[in-house]
């Protein structure tokens, strides 16, 4: 019997796909206009910017809410990316270490956790990514975390039940992802620092 589709991850792809070229679109007319020189100052400066980040936030949503099944693979390089331009002029950086090329499948639980350490990480801090012999492990250090006990609670024990925002579904969409994919989440919260694993 074939398995149910994820509904949640088809909704999410199909939202990043219409989204993403009218995005491109509106950054190719930007360029184009700093190009014949008709518009400059801080004003084309600061569209250029939004649609910019607006680009990189749906491309690293597609993979961390999009469908991920069958073999699907991402190279490194496009990972990199993604990662930089999420995370350029902010307060959080990320570091990935991985093989060339990498399973859908994995990236979308690593993009999943990106988010969920992203909240404990509020202030600022970094994220070290690595995957070896298809281990993977996320540490987040910060000298000052924001943790929601309650969230993090819901990650290792499916019957937990807080109040979610909107702001932080992953912490409901990561239990359901480690479950399709038959797989086991190992948390760690420490002062400082979060360890996490699959």
């Amino acid at each position: 019997m074939p398995e149910k589709p994820d509904l949640t991850a088809l909704l999410g792809s199909r939202i990043c796909h219409d989204l993403i070229s009218p995005i491109g679109a509106i950054s190719n007319g930007v360029e184009l206009l700093m190009m014949e020189g008709n518009a400059r100052g801080p004003e084309i400066a600061l569209i250029s910017e939004s649609v910019s980040n607006a680009s990189a936030r749906i491309r690293f949503f597609r993979v961390a809410f999009g469908a991920s099944g069958g073999e699907h693979r991402v190279g490194r390089s496009e990972i990199l990316a993604i990662v930089e331009d999420i995370t350029r002029g902010g307060r959080l950086t990320i570091d990935w270490s991985s093989p060339a090329e990498l399973p859908r499948r994995d990236v979308k639980l690593a993009f999943l956790l990106i988010l969920c350490l992203e909240t404990a990480l509020a202030y600022g801090g970094k994220i070290e990514i690595t995957q070896v012999d298809g281990r993977w492990s996320l540490i987040g250090r910060a000298a000052k975390m924001k943790i929601d006990a309650d969230l993090w609670e819901v990650l290792v024990n499916p019957a937990a039940t807080p109040e979610i925002s909107p702001a932080q579904v992953q912490f409901l969409l990561v239990p359901d992802e480690f479950q399709r994919q038959h797989r086991r989440l190992t948390a760690h919260l420490t002062d400082g620092e979060i360890r996490l694993g699959f």
